[in-house]
Formats: C-alpha cells, structure tokens, sequence
C-alpha cells in the first residue's frame, strides 16, 4: 500500500472518529469535555486519537516521541576524536542555523534515534567553529560527511613521539537527506548501521 493510500485511509478513519464523537449525547460533549481536561483526564475522543497516533503504521504528522535527544553538538576537535575512537562511524552535518536548516535538524534528530548506538550524529554550528569548518574546505552549507575507520597513522619523519596521528575514511554524504537516505548510503557503503537481528 502507497503511502498516499495510507494517509486517505488515515483520514478517513478519523473523520469518522469525529463524527461518531460530536453525536455522544450532551453529557460527553464539549462541557463534559473541558472539564475533564482541566481535571487532567484527556476526553474520549482525545484517547481515541492518542490510542490511533499510537498504533497506526503510518506517520500522522505529530511529532514523534522520540525520547532523549542522540544528537551530539560539536564543542571541541579532541571530542570529534574521543567519538571517533570509539570506533563507531560519526556521520558530522556542518551547518549554518537558520531557517532552512530546520528541517536537517529533525532529520538529523531523528536518524541519531534511528541508528543509536551504531552510528553517532554529530552536528557543528559552523559560525561558532569556523576553523574545524574550514578545514573541510567547502563554501556551500549546510553539507554532511561520514567519518569512520580511524586507524593509527604510521609515523612520519621527525613527528613529536608523544603525539598519536590518526587517518579516517571521509565520505560526503549525497544522499536524500532523509532516515530513508541515511541507510541507504550506509548499506551501498557496506557501514554497519544496525545491531545484529
């Protein structure tokens, strides 16, 4: 079933939700109703679509429950590099906030949910960053990229010994931006995305 029948269903049903709602004799409408809400019980028709929300297969357009946020903020490189060895792929967005990166957030917010603990999603205010930004060199944002596999760098001439020199696989990310992209690329990438089934 297309997702366009399954939202003409979806409405369908909850129109016929309300209309079975507003003909409940008088002691259930609206005065009934207002009460029960400032009391703190939601009204019958509020448990119907809270109970349809709850189980329906397709997305009713309110936003999703989807628990503590997953999403890490960027605040330093040596954290980038402490996410990094855990050995988990980051997918990193450079963005610029803004109105059109609003819906990037969501999704973002949303995929960092999807694929936790697997992948980690982190996002960087470029404008806040500039200098981790820059050193990316792209001038259009918002753009994302997938780090992973960080292997320890053979040493290089006269490096200082005590510092370590890390080397990681850096993808962009070309994809619909989108939970439906995320896997996708993960799986045309062969980056593991879930836990074992």
């Amino acid at each position: 079933m297309n997702n366009h029948v399954g939202k003409t269903i979806e409405f369908y049903v909850l129109i016929s939700i309300f209309k079975v709602y507003k003909r409940l004799p008088c002691r259930y409408c609206d005065v009934d109703s207002s009460i029960s809400s400032q009391m703190g019980e939601p009204s019958i028709f509020d448990r119907m679509m809270s109970h349809l929300r709850a189980t329906s297969k397709y997305y009713t357009g309110y936003p999703k429950d989807l628990g503590p946020s997953r999403l890490v903020h960027f605040t330093s490189e040596r954290e980038f590099v402490q996410l990094l060895h855990e050995g988990y792929p980051v997918v990193v967005a450079f963005t610029i906030r803004g109105n059109l990166t609003k819906h990037l957030d969501k999704v973002l917010e949303e995929a960092a949910v999807a694929f936790y603990p697997n992948v980690k999603f982190m996002r960087v205010e470029c404008p806040k960053y500039p200098g981790f930004c820059m050193t990316r060199q792209k001038n259009e944002y918002p753009f994302i990229e997938i780090f992973h596999s960080p292997e320890q760098a053979a040493n290089q001439g006269r490096a200082d010994p005590s510092v370590m020199k890390y080397s990681v696989k850096v993808l962009p990310f070309n994809y619909d931006q989108s939970l439906y992209g995320f896997r996708e690329f993960f799986k045309r990438h062969g980056i593991k995305s879930s836990g074992p089934n």
